[in-house]
């Protein structure tokens, strides 16, 4: 009896032990920090022209995403460094905009340039490969054709158009070949939105909060179908122009998210404190809720022991079984 009830305790201490200790191997929920840096929309004060669009609005938690530029606006030009603040409509576009979160994060950006550039229209970039080599203007043979190869549907919304400042998707012809080009609108340019196109239209999904005077800056810097840049004189068919001097993406990193009730800056605090009881019984409810691969693995053990107890243990007499099982009883009774 002894060593029965010896096993018995042993096989409880692994139960416990099942239980307090979860079982996350292969599983990843942390939420990366930015997610938690909430940003107060009203410190963005460069911006786009309004229009009467819901993507005028910062809504919480859309994703932010901070570009770091150098570029030269002419020829008698010194170099300019800037900031360029763009928020994300995760809620609208949940697609597009993890494509374009995952890119970022993996500095697929970092150090390329704008390649195609058109005054009172976009300003386009994205392309990895489009990155100087050696001296500018010297890039890959594929600048401008290139990308990741991975390529994402068109994901239209309502509420979202080519308002100025309008963050959208560049593509090919097919309406679901964009891969990791994007494009800035330099004015509203509805006439890429879907109900004003044979061809589906193109997909936006974030907009110019901060910074959208370096837009408009790149946009009119002297190209090579407009040699003078739009200062002096425009080139009105102007349609693929490659900046004479670099318009460079230095870094983009994602910063934060919106903020614009402050709710994430200062989060409620909620000082009435729980009783030892809920807190006893939410500690038990995560355990047990959290640890669903080690129920079965209590259950696995319970069936091997006792299919080792009916091997190892000779049948008992009712009465002399009722004798042992109200002394384990006794023994194995949980304390508290």
């Amino acid at each position: 009896m002894h060593a029965t009830t010896s096993s018995a305790r042993i096989l409880v201490a692994v139960m416990l032990v099942l239980v307090a200790v979860p079982l996350t191997a292969g599983q990843d929920t942390t939420e990366p920090a930015w997610r938690s840096n909430g940003l107060d929309p009203l410190l963005w004060e460069d911006r786009p022209e309004t229009e009467d669009s819901p993507m005028m609005e910062s809504y919480t938690g859309n994703a932010v995403i901070e570009l770091r530029v150098s570029y030269q606006e002419g020829h008698l030009s010194s170099q300019t460094e800037g900031e360029i603040i763009i928020e994300l409509f995760e809620e609208w576009a949940p697609i597009t905009t993890a494509n374009m979160i995952e890119h970022v994060e993996s500095g697929l950006y970092d150090g390329i340039f704008f390649h195609r550039v058109i005054n009172d229209f976009v300003t386009q970039s994205g392309d990895p490969t489009c990155k100087t080599v050696g001296a500018y203007p010297a890039t890959s043979l594929t600048c401008g054709s290139g990308g990741t190869g991975e390529t994402i549907p068109l994901e239209l919304n309502e509420n979202l158009s080519h308002v100025d400042g309008a963050l959208g998707m560049a593509r090919g012809q097919d309406p679901d070949s964009a891969d990791a080009q994007w494009y800035i609108a330099e004015t509203e340019a509805h006439n890429l939105d879907p109900e004003n196109r044979d061809d589906e239209g193109y997909a936006t999904f974030g907009i110019v909060r901060d910074g959208m005077s370096h837009i408009r800056a790149i946009a009119c810097t002297p190209t090579n179908d407009a040699p003078l840049g739009c200062e002096l004189l425009e080139n009105p068919a102007s349609a693929a122009g490659r900046p004479v001097y670099e318009a460079k993406i230095n870094s983009m990193q994602m910063i934060g998210v919106a903020d614009p009730d402050g709710t994430i800056r200062n989060p409620a605090d909620d000082t009435t404190p729980a009783s030892t009881e809920e807190l006893e019984s939410q500690s038990l409810f995560q355990a047990i809720a959290g640890n669903s691969i080690n129920l079965v693995a209590i259950a696995i053990l319970l069936g091997g022991f006792v299919a080792w107890q009916a091997r190892i243990e000779p049948p008992l007499l009712m009465q002399e079984e009722a004798k042992i099982l109200d002394a384990e009883l006794v023994d194995d009774r949980p304390l508290g």
